[in-house]
C-alpha cells in the first residue's frame, strides 16, 4: 500500500519548491509519519498530488535517495529507508543497540553449523583440544531494509545455540543468558566494496561502499568467546566514538 504525502508547498517562499518537498518528506520520516519500508506513490502521481511539475518532484526524490532516506527498487517502487544507524563503540550487539533505540530488528539465519574449527578459528578463539564451534551467517534488517551481513564463530563449551534463538535474540543476549560476563573485545573497523553476493543480500549494487567490522570478544575469566566479521551498508550505518585527551 502506498502513502499519500501531506506537504504544504509555499510558492511565495524563497526556498526552492523541490527543497520544500525534501524537507516535508524528511520531516515525515523523522516523526514516524512515514515508517521504514513505507512505499510512496510514483513520481507522476506525487507531482499531480502536490501540483508540481514532474522534473521538480524527480529532483526532490533524487535528493532523498542520495541522502539515504529513500530507496528505489525495481518492481516495488520508492520506499522509505530506516534512519541511519549510529552505533557507539561499546561492547554490545547490533540487535540490542537497534532495540534500545526503538527500532525493530529482524534476523534471517542464512547458514548454521556445529562443527570442528579450522586452524584460523582455533587460533582466533584460542580453543583447547576437543572444543568445537557454532558457525553461522545472519542477515539483519530494520523494517524491510537490509542493514548488516554477519558471520560469527562461537565456542561450543559455554552454552547451546540454535537457529531459532538467533532469529529472535541478539547473540550477546544468548551468551549472557548462558552465563557469559563480557569484559573486553578487540575490534577493527574498515571499509570495502560489496561483491555480488553481498550486494544481492543487502539490496544494493555491486561495488557500493560497505563498513566492515571484525571483533573478538573476551569474558571475565579470559576466554575468547566469539569472533566475527560483519559488513554494513555504508549509506545506513556508522560508528561513533568519543576521544579523550590523556
Amino acid at each position: 500500500m502506498t502513502n499519500k504525502l501531506h506537504i504544504s508547498v509555499d510558492r511565495s517562499s524563497p526556498v526552492p519548491l523541490y527543497h520544500q518537498v525534501v524537507q516535508g518528506i524528511e520531516a515525515a520520516i523523522q516523526t514516524g509519519v512515514l515508517e521504514p519500508g513505507s512505499r510512496l506513490e510514483n513520481e507522476i502521481e506525487l507531482a499531480a498530488q502536490l501540483n508540481l511539475s514532474r522534473p521538480t518532484m524527480r529532483k526532490a526524490l533524487a535528493e532523498l535517495v542520495r541522502a539515504g532516506l529513500l530507496v528505489r527498487k525495481r518492481g516495488v517502487g520508492t520506499q522509505v529507508v530506516s534512519s541511519r544507524v549510529r552505533r557507539p563503540l561499546e561492547l554490545s550487539s547490533l540487535f540490542d543497540d537497534l532495540s534500545s533505540s526503538g527500532s525493530k530488528p529482524t534476523t534471517r539465519v542464512l547458514t548454521f553449523e556445529h562443527t570442528e574449527p579450522d586452524e584460523v578459528t582455533r587460533r582466533a578463539l584460542d580453543l583447547p583440544a576437543g572444543v568445537g564451534v557454532y558457525h553461522f551467517t545472519r542477515l539483519r534488517k530494520v523494517g524491510e531494509v537490509p542493514l548488516a551481513l554477519m558471520e560469527n564463530w562461537v565456542r561450543d563449551d559455554i552454552t547451546e545455540i540454535g537457529e531459532q534463538s538467533l532469529c529472535s535474540q541478539g547473540l550477546y543476549a544468548i551468551l549472557r543468558n548462558g552465563g557469559v560476563n563480557f569484559r573486553l573485545a578487540t575490534q577493527r573497523i574498515g571499509a570495502m566494496v560489496a561483491n555480488d553476493y553481498q550486494a544481492q543480500l543487502l539490496e544494493t549494487v555491486s561495488g557500493s561502499a560497505l563498513v566492515s567490522m571484525e571483533r573478538t570478544a573476551v569474558d571475565d575469566i579470559g576466554r575468547n568467546v566469539e569472533t566475527g566479521h560483519h559488513v554494513y551498508r555504508a549509506d545506513s550505518y556508522s560508528f561513533e566514538m568519543t576521544l579523550v585527551q590523556r
